[in-house]
């Protein structure tokens, strides 16, 4: 409501340029100053399945279902692909995932990608190095044929093969605003965009289409239009992700295949969570935590967990990171409570070999 926000106006219409900082939406134009680009990104559909004319799911509707599935196949093997291959196998549905190919979630270490794959092929019904090529609906749900002629009946599918950024939908020729081949918005290290006024940040731009990245760059770009003279970086060092899969899987930094390929004399250590008091007592057979760093200056390199309470563990890595501290005497300068499940982390620490 107005009153509540007095210094904001929202059009809800779709929105685009018609020229230098003009802007149409809906029935109105609108100019200003400084614009900012952040309109997202959308499903990325195969024009197999988009064409189809059957009924099909993404992240944006499968949470809204009128009932549960009693069968769901999942088209795509990353985040979001796992994350609802978990949630909906939890609540007893059987879920088939269908992955053009052979790994699942490719982008983890591999001490993590192999455990992780292991798993879910127990978990779940897996299909590699395919990709749908026809679906219909049924009476009861849909029929997915897949390119090896392989025919799949389940009650819904979900479709969760990557993202697009919108900058195709807003017409930003006429911003004088440019893209990059993949489509995402120009901006530089700072958010500016090659129009002089125009801001982006976010899945349209950004080269991480995670929210917690969109926040801190939008805090960046906040600053920077507040302070034009003292600018600052967009915050791409050291990104972190965590899946909300079970496990939870959480990583930050290089993995031990690109230290290697980045030429550092790398030291590494796995360390099982089963070896700690907590991770003993939860009887927990999968666990673990891989820290690679440095062996010259003792800076961390890279930090990746799987098992419980992943993305919570791993914060003390993103600080050790994102502050440079040695990782020589870090395990050595402070008090880990016995037996807490961080104790992982400090076992891991003590492994890495610096001699």
């Amino acid at each position: 409501r107005g009153d509540e926000t007095p210094n904001i106006t929202v059009y809800d219409q779709h929105a685009e340029f018609i020229g230098p900082k003009t802007i149409k939406t809906g029935d109105d134009v609108i100019t200003a100053d400084e614009i900012v680009i952040a309109t997202g990104s959308r499903p990325h559909v195969p024009s197999a399945i988009a064409n189809s004319g059957a009924t099909y799911h993404t992240n944006e509707t499968i949470m809204r279902l009128p009932k549960q599935p009693r069968s769901l196949i999942i088209v795509g093997g990353g985040f979001i692909a796992m994350e609802f291959a978990h949630v909906f196998d939890g609540l007893g549905t059987e879920v088939t995932v269908v992955n053009r190919s052979e790994t699942l979630l490719r982008f983890l270490d591999t001490d993590l990608s192999a455990r992780f794959n292991k798993q879910a092929r127990e978990r779940f019904n897996v299909i590699t190095h395919v990709n749908v090529r026809d679906l219909e609906d049924t009476a009861t749900g849909v029929k997915a044929t897949l390119d090896n002629g392989v025919e799949l009946e389940a009650d819904a599918i979900l479709v969760a093969t990557g993202r697009i950024p919108n900058g195709d939908q807003m017409n930003l020729d006429a911003a004088g605003v440019e893209m990059h081949e993949d489509g995402r918005v120009k901006v530089d290290d700072y958010g500016r965009t090659t129009a002089q006024g125009i801001w982006a940040l976010g899945d349209v731009s950004s080269p991480h289409m995670l929210k917690h990245v969109a926040n801190a760059e939008t805090k960046a770009v906040r600053h920077n239009m507040l302070n034009p003279d003292d600018m600052v970086p967009m915050p791409h060092e050291n990104v972190p992700a965590a899946v909300f899969t079970h496990p939870q899987i959480a990583t930050v930094g290089l993995t031990e295949e690109e230290a290697r390929e980045q030429n550092f004399d790398i030291t590494v250590k796995v360390q099982n969570y089963g070896d700690v008091a907590y991770g003993w007592a939860m009887e927990d057979t999968d666990g673990i935590c891989k820290l690679i760093a440095d062996k010259k200056t003792g800076k961390l390199l890279g930090a990746h967990y799987y098992g419980p309470q992943a993305s919570t563990l791993i914060q003390q890595m993103i600080t050790v990171m994102a502050f440079d501290i040695d990782v020589r005497d870090f395990a050595q300068k402070q008090y880990w409570i016995h037996p807490a499940l961080p104790e992982v982390t400090e076992n891991a620490l003590l492994g890495l070999d610096f001699s």
